[in-house]
């Protein structure tokens, strides 16, 4: 199949070498392309704009940073869909709003294309592997045209309900994770006057009953960052996480719910992204909070 990939940050350029590894034609495009310059390398050919790209695919997946970046992509007068094919699949895998995907799918369905949303569940090495989560938004039909593609790059797809659907279901994942990382702080400052070894720690937590997957496949990271490493690879940085629980936060008020947990820990972030780790993986947290914001 030829397809296109439209974002190639991390998690773009895995599904990117996957799906090349596949024997798919896979071309790329960036906003920077600098930052594709690994794929060029490896033989992955270059479109010049978004424009280009869905000429040159079947299918076009995104993998982009915010909401200003869909419009920019996908509508710009050398966008996505500025000479949309009929029946051409869209496949949106940016984690951004429940009403900006909706948006999305009113407007890409206006102009004869197939739009489907799928934020997934797992990072890098999971994309590597074809072992995501997707949540599916949108019509069942595209769905079905485009699940051979999806399950190679998927351990399991959920089919969640129409446009929008599947980023609620993508921030639902999402929330149990982020304040997580804040109890792991609060955790780590209670043990804190006991002075045991990061990776021990971090070995105890994993194994006990209050022990998230996340620890299993970040814990080596994690206890690294606690002995004073500030030099690991960024996964996953506090402005992202940021821009996650704000999604989270606006989409319980549009529901007329409260969620004061999520509230407090993008409070407690704003505070570490102000103290200088907006850019910081997200496993400088806990280091921070024991620094600081553990501290009353």
């Amino acid at each position: 199949m030829q397809i296109g990939i439209a974002g190639t940050g991390k998690m773009g350029s895995a599904v990117a070498l996957r799906l090349k590894g596949l024997g798919h034609q896979v071309t790329v495009w960036n906003r920077t392309r600098s930052k594709a310059q690994p794929l060029l390398d490896a033989g992955l050919p270059w479109a010049d704009s978004p424009r280009a790209l869905a000429e040159a695919s079947e299918l076009v997946i995104t993998l982009l940073t915010n909401e200003q970046a869909l419009d920019e992509v996908y509508f710009s007068p050398e966008g996505l869909l500025s000479a949309p094919k009929a029946g051409q699949i869209f496949l949106e895998m940016s984690t951004v709003s429940p009403p900006k995907q909706q948006d999305m799918g009113q407007r890409a369905s206006a102009l004869g294309v197939a739009y489907l949303e799928s934020p997934v569940g797992g990072s890098v090495g999971p994309a590597k592997e074809g072992k995501l989560m997707a949540f599916v938004g949108g019509d069942s039909a595209d769905l079905e045209r485009a699940r051979p593609l999806l399950e190679q790059m998927c351990k399991r797809i959920e089919h969640v309900g129409g446009h929008g659907a599947g980023a609620m279901m993508k921030l639902a994942v999402n929330l149990p994770l982020m304040v997580y990382w804040q109890t792991l702080g609060e955790a780590l400052t209670m043990i804190a006057p006991l002075g045991l070894e990061p990776q021990r720690v971090i070995d105890v937590l994993t194994e006990s009953s209050g022990g998230p997957n996340m620890l299993k496949v970040r814990g080596g990271m994690i206890a690294a960052a606690l002995g004073g490493d500030k030099n690991g690879p960024i996964t996953v940085d506090v402005a992202t996480m940021r821009k996650d629980l704000r999604a989270m936060l606006q989409h319980a008020q549009s529901q007329h719910r409260e969620i004061p947990l999520t509230a407090q820990t993008l409070a407690n972030f704003d505070r570490a992204a102000d103290s200088g780790l907006n850019h910081a993986d997200c496993t400088q947290l806990p280091v921070w909070w024991l620094a600081t914001g553990g501290r009353s």
